[in-house]
């Protein structure tokens, strides 16, 4: 499977990728899947497992799962059309699977099996038609795999990417770099070569542009909101006194607050995801806010990228966002980002990762350095687990992508303080963090039975 820029950077909805983006696109496919016979449908039941049992109150997935069997798209859906329509599903009590025909579905209808791990993934669930005969018309099991990627019982997941032919073709860092050294080209080029595969040098600028300026979006909204967070837990949002303080400390973006701004970022675009706000996919919604603020970071911390025309800028950022996804792609291929199956080493710390080698490369790193940068980002996150108090994306989720960011940012400093050469290579860090992930008990992969989960009362 050829994995694109823009499957690792969508524009979804918060708060989990895994958890809300994904469902509701397995719910779509399965209501597209029905074609026709949707209007003979008198019953859909569904039925969920795993972390999508455990925690998916608390990450949206419930809703999800209704908006996607009524067809809507993650990235087409405000924070505000989620809320409206799912008062009116549940207000009438029925999913319109067409606009003129609806089924009788609430949240409360779902059957919830926790405990039960499929052997395929942990995010998993079934969907079955029936019509008024209870005669099954589609049973489909889907499983959400990280990052709103899903895939379906059944179903190659090479199967979408395997028709395009790339000049670059790699699942692993070893592969990735003898393809730079053979052609004299960065990291950021062999992305761009596979790119172009696909897609026109136009349309791959206008969509990084597309990505950036929804990062941007995100946390110009988050800037306008206060009060707490929803779900129970009363989290206080910061992001809106923090930079107001910071536009009175330092609003030249002064060298001595970079790592104040970095944290803003970080918090803002975390604190609209845990809203059920619009937030980039990067490469997951847990982690949504490294990539971003590390990249603000690169726009007005790094002289030679703040300073410069608007052109090269432009260019730096976009060799910013080909060079993190490449490095998505070794994630993606060799182990996995999601934080059910290996913890939030596979958010958290794969976002941090290609934060790290992206600035690496817009630095002017070597395709060695850059790949330090990353193996050092992750190296430094290999046993982050994931346990969500209450099962919400907000402690210890907000705080830790800024503590992410930084991180990052350090990696790609030290990578270049270096000539590339380290003792442990990034494929070696990636299969670590594989293996680790599975020796992992499943009460600190997105379950909410371990951890802080457990450990701190909830008032």
């Amino acid at each position: 499977m050829s994995i694109s820029i823009f499957d690792l950077f969508k524009v979804g909805i918060g708060p989990s990728s895994s958890h809300t983006v994904g469902p509701m696109v397995a719910a779509r496919d399965f209501t597209e899947r029905l074609g026709a016979a949707s209007a003979v449908v008198a019953e859909v039941r569904v039925e969920l497992f795993g972390s999508l049992a455990a925690t998916g109150r608390g990450h949206g997935t419930f809703g999800a799962v209704l908006l996607g069997l009524e067809g809507h798209r993650p990235d087409a859906l405000s924070g505000a059309d989620v809320e409206a329509h799912l008062r009116r599903i549940e207000a009438e009590g029925r999913v319109r699977l067409t606009p003129d025909h609806a089924v009788p579905l609430r949240e409360s209808d779902f059957v919830l099996r926790p405990l039960t791990v499929l052997a395929r993934h942990s995010n998993a669930m079934k969907l079955v038609a029936l019509d008024g005969h209870a005669e099954v018309l589609a049973d489909e099991t889907y499983y959400s795999v990280g990052g709103g990627f899903v895939v379906r019982e059944g179903e190659d997941p090479g199967e979408r990417g395997a028709q395009v032919t790339v000049p670059y073709p790699f699942e692993t860092a070893a592969e990735l770099l003898q393809h730079c050294a053979a052609a004299g080209i960065p990291i950021s080029e062999v992305m761009r070569g596979n790119e172009l595969a696909r897609r026109t040098g136009q349309e791959l600028a206008d969509g990084v542009a597309g990505i950036r300026a929804a990062m941007r979006e995100s946390v110009q909204h988050s800037l306008t909101r206060e009060g707490v967070l929803p779900g129970g837990l009363e989290v206080r949002r910061r992001a809106r006194t923090w930079h107001e303080r910071l536009l009175r400390e330092a609003p030249d973006h002064e060298m001595s607050h970079w790592q104040e701004w970095v944290n803003l970022i970080a918090l803002a675009v975390n604190e609209e995801n845990a809203s059920g706000g619009r937030i980039v996919t990067a490469p997951t919604n847990g982690a949504a806010g490294i990539i971003p603020a590390v990249l603000y970071y690169l726009e007005h911390f790094v002289p030679a990228v703040a300073d410069g025309t608007p052109a090269e800028r432009d260019a730096a950022v976009e060799r910013f966002f080909l060079t993190a996804a490449a490095i998505g792609v070794l994630f993606k291929s060799q182990a996995s980002i999601s934080g059910a199956e290996v913890g939030c080493q596979g958010e958290v710390g794969s976002a941090s990762s290609m934060a790290a080698a992206g600035l690496a490369e817009a630095l002017g790193g070597t395709p060695e350095q850059v790949a330090n940068a990353a193996e050092i980002a992750m190296e430094h996150s290999l046993g982050l687990t994931c346990d969500p108090i209450g099962g919400l994306v907000q402690i210890p989720c907000i705080e830790r992508n800024a503590i992410a960011a930084a991180k990052a940012i350090n990696a790609a400093k030290m990578a270049l303080w270096g000539d590339g050469l380290h003792h442990v290579t990034l494929d070696e860090v990636i299969v670590t963090m594989r293996e680790t992930g599975r020796d992992m008990s499943d009460k600190y992969k997105e379950t909410a039975l371990g951890g802080l989960a457990v450990n701190v009362a909830q008032c």
